[in-house]
């Protein structure tokens, strides 16, 4: 079945002819959120591995870690090209001459044609920065950002430790100097209602994001969202609320964003709930069929 959005899988494909995979790699960093910069307890949703980065081999060099991920990924998928991701944690949060170590080690590994760094809004000095310009210029690169929700009382809520502002004035930043970035955004989070998380993909449409990936609410095991969960504080959605909600969200997104993702892996060990999100191909399947059943796609809920 052809997507109905802007497949970043698609994308790979266009732009080097062939199967790509990204290798998630842990560099060893911190956050602010976790090292007493900002706050110790991190995020309510952190697990305590840095948020969705459950299927990192840790240990050994980043070289190491890619030369795994290789084989893995060319046993599994006979992929022929990689990109390294630097997913754990704050993936710029350190001095330049650290990173630039890290990012070429990782560019060094054969077959790897580009990078993505995850990070935080508060974690882009203007020399780290000018870095990842750099980078944007010699290598495939794509900078991605946690965002998680646009609304200043959410992330407040969230413990995010920054707030909106922050997020756009890195957006603005990056922009500037031609890095491309790819946004996270929650869909669930506690106190947020339909239309306000709607309303999130006219702020990515607005601030010119060349990228989005969706996540929906995941509880993990020893996190504040846990007990918040236990309590009934939270709701969750079941599968075809989410698909429902995932599906409106394309209808209202620019085409021409890159969707990366549209739903979480929580991690099989660490995943209280929702336990239908194992299931990944299962729910990407039910997000394709449900366009096709509308007759939509992304972007076709734009005026003009």
């Amino acid at each position: 079945m052809q997507k109905r959005y802007n497949s970043f899988s698609e994308e790979l494909k266009r732009v080097f002819g062939c199967r790509v995979q990204r290798i998630s790699v842990d560099a060893g960093f911190s956050c602010p959120n976790l090292d007493g910069t900002l706050g110790t307890g991190g995020c309510i949703f952190c697990g305590g591995k840095g948020s969705g980065s459950f299927g990192i081999l840790r240990g050994g060099s980043v070289a190491d870690q890619v030369e795994a991920g290789k084989e893995v990924m060319v046993r599994k998928y006979k992929a022929r090209l990689f990109i390294a991701y630097f997913q754990a944690y704050s993936n710029t949060y350190a001095e330049p001459e650290r990173l630039r170590k890290l990012y070429d080690e990782a560019l060094q590994v054969k077959d790897v044609a580009g990078l993505i760094v995850g990070t935080r809004p508060d974690c882009l000095s203007s020399e780290v920065l000018d870095l990842l310009a750099e980078y944007s210029l010699k290598t495939y690169f794509w900078l991605e950002m946690g965002l998680q929700s646009p609304l200043d009382r959410t992330l407040e809520l969230i413990h995010r430790g920054h707030d909106f502002a922050a997020f756009e004035s890195s957006v603005r930043k990056c922009r500037e100097k031609g890095i491309r970035v790819c946004a996270h955004v929650i869909l669930g989070l506690p106190g947020e209602n339909r239309g306000e998380m709607l309303a999130t993909a006219a702020v990515l449409n607005r601030m010119g994001i060349n990228g989005v990936k969706i996540h929906m609410l995941h509880v993990m095991k020893d996190t504040p969202l846990e007990d918040m969960y236990r309590q009934g504080i939270v709701r969750l959605f079941d599968r075809d609320e989410y698909v429902g909600l995932v599906c409106d969200f394309l209808e209202r997104l620019r085409p021409e964003i890159s969707v990366q993702r549209l739903t979480g892996d929580g991690g099989r060990d660490f995943l209280i709930a929702p336990l239908w999100s194992l299931n990944k191909f299962e729910v990407l399947n039910a997000i394709d069929y449900e366009l096709e059943r509308r007759g939509s796609c992304q972007g076709s809920g734009l005026q003009g």
